[in-house]
């Protein structure tokens, strides 16, 4: 299953519902217009602070678009479910993938947390654009070094390492000098 596909077209369903046009999505989550179209045709799969801001304005939370079951007891996520992954774009429109998220509960509807495995490719990206969001992460590094930019600050986590922190401050999380790498991130969004 093509899960970017999904969310895509979960976006446009979810705004067509609430009689949101492309443009209102834009101005009130303060995103370009060529970026909920591209989002809305399966061109892009922007980053995770974009689409905490569209879940926002939808009133939804950002798992409802990764969200596959309707499960509301306990989710087990077993070693050849966690294959299948979203990959997600930095901040900029025009940059390419580098993230392979491997969601853990996209079968429990009712989470208030999004727990991912992610494989972060090797870059040449240099450029790095903070972002922000309401809530809260959680990153444990389970193999490599990241480099964690956090307001004025820049923290290096190496295999073993984990830091957690407010996501109101802008922030980037990256591999360290373009290694690739790989963690465990818990994002917490509230409604």
């Amino acid at each position: 299953m093509d899960t970017s596909k999904i969310v895509g077209e979960k976006i446009k369903s979810l705004r067509e519902s609430r009689s949101i046009s492309m443009e209102e999505l834009a101005q009130r989550s303060g995103l370009a217009l060529e970026q909920i179209e591209r989002i809305e045709d399966n061109i892009d799969l922007p980053s995770l602070a974009p689409l905490i801001k569209i879940a926002r304005v939808l009133g939804v939370r950002l798992g409802t678009f990764l969200d596959d079951q309707d499960e509301t007891g306990p989710a087990i996520c077993r070693k050849a479910e966690a294959g299948d992954s979203i990959s997600f774009s930095n901040n900029a429109i025009q940059s390419r993938k580098h993230m392979e998220y491997h969601s853990l509960a996209k079968a429990k509807s009712d989470r208030h947390m999004e727990p991912f495995i992610i494989d972060v490719d090797a870059t040449d990206d240099i450029d790095f654009v903070l972002s922000s969001h309401e809530g809260e992460e959680f990153i444990f590094v389970m193999e490599g070094v990241m480099e964690v930019c956090y307001g004025k600050n820049t923290y290096l986590l190496e295999a073993g390492d984990s830091i957690y922190y407010d996501s109101i401050v802008p922030h980037h999380v990256h591999g360290y000098q373009g290694q690739a790498a790989k963690i465990l991130a818990v994002v917490y969004t509230p409604m």
